[in-house]
């Protein structure tokens, strides 16, 4: 039976042997190491064995680390290896000049047993945390993506009101990580209608009580979809999706959550989406103007809308519309109808 070895792999590169053995001392029992005694063969070992971390003498013969560590923050394949410097030199100016090619630690010589473990275990739990982040991006935005193909709308209407809820939550004070977090959690406003039965979701006419008390089902079965997670990003999706059709005055579903029960980023994702389903065309419907649209979001504030965060949208509209201008719909022509109400919009 083959054993797999899951060890993290750190690449070290000194020109001096002594030095190389001091770090194997200190490492070996816990990570996989690989050596290097120059910057050529360092940048070969690293584009051929991608190691989790490099730790990099500075002052070598040939290329010195500053340049090895500028080469390889150049080099796609490379760029994302955290690098830490190991070296004589503790002056500011060569903490600096490190920390600007890309570096994300410096460790000064002689080195400390204990510091060099406990850095280079940080620094891979740093990675470890970027990577399990990437992932739960990645699932979210696979999961929007499989929403499209069950949905009529199409895939510029998430891209643009997911980037309207950014706009609109920098504009009610959230800090630019949680507006991030926005932009990628309002993609996974309508996943619940994976569980919906394509003759209720794709009917071109108006739904009976029955059929519409299957579509509200969406909202519950896209929270179901996306679980309990304790990520931030994935506790927003879960948040959005169960709740971005709830109403400031209590007369939205499925909860009947009413001001601020409801969680401010579904209220802000039930702005975005409201206002870009008005504005775009589908074969069902013609686009309203954009007056029109912003007529029935200022109407609706404190019967649908949260009233501060239609002050916010209407401070960054001009924003919203330059957003929109770069993800514009292909033209269509609209059978028919007229504009639907908020009621039967596609946003509901």
């Amino acid at each position: 039976m083959m054993v797999l070895n899951d060890k993290k792999t750190l690449l070290l590169v000194d020109d001096e042997p002594t030095n190389l053995q001091v770090l194997k001392n200190i490492l070996a029992a816990s990570y996989r190491l690989l050596f290097a005694k120059d910057g050529e063969r360092a940048l070969a070992l690293a584009r051929r064995e991608a190691p989790d971390l490099i730790l990099l003498d500075v002052m070598m013969p040939g290329m010195s680390g500053y340049q090895v560590c500028e080469t390889l923050k150049r080099d796609h394949a490379t760029r994302h290896i955290p690098v830490i410097f190991v070296t004589a030199l503790s002056g500011e100016n060569e903490e600096t000049q490190g920390f600007e090619l890309g570096a994300v630690d410096y460790i000064t010589k002689p080195v400390s047993p204990a510091v060099v473990r406990a850095r280079v275990k940080n620094h891979l739990s740093l990675v470890r945390m970027e990577e399990l982040k990437s992932t739960r991006l990645s699932v979210v935005q696979r999961l929007g993506r499989a929403a499209e193909y069950k949905d009529n709308e199409t895939g510029l209407h998430v891209i643009r009101m997911s980037r309207y809820a950014q706009i609109i939550a920098r504009a009610a004070g959230f800090s630019e990580y949680q507006a991030e977090n926005l932009l990628h959690a309002a993609p996974m406003h309508d996943i619940g209608k994976i569980g919906i039965p394509d003759m209720i979701l794709q009917k071109p006419g108006k739904l009976d009580p029955e059929e519409w008390a299957v579509m509200r089902r969406h909202a519950e079965i896209g929270a179901e979809i996306i679980g309990e997670d304790d990520s931030p990003l994935m506790c927003m999706a879960r948040d959005i999706a169960l709740y971005h059709h709830e109403k400031w005055d209590g007369s939205g579903y499925p909860a009947g959550l009413k001001g601020e029960d409801i969680p401010v980023s579904a209220r802000i994702v039930a702005i975005a989406d409201v206002f870009d389903a008005l504005t775009s065309a589908r074969p069902y419907k013609p686009a309203w103007p954009i007056d029109k649209a912003t007529d029935l979001i200022r109407s609706e504030a404190g019967s649908h809308f949260d009233p501060a965060l239609v002050n916010a949208f209407f401070k960054c509209l001009p924003e919203i519309l330059e957003t929109r201008s770069h993800w514009p719909e292909p033209d269509t022509n609209p059978a028919s109808a007229a504009p639907p109400n908020v009621a039967t919009s596609p946003a509901t």
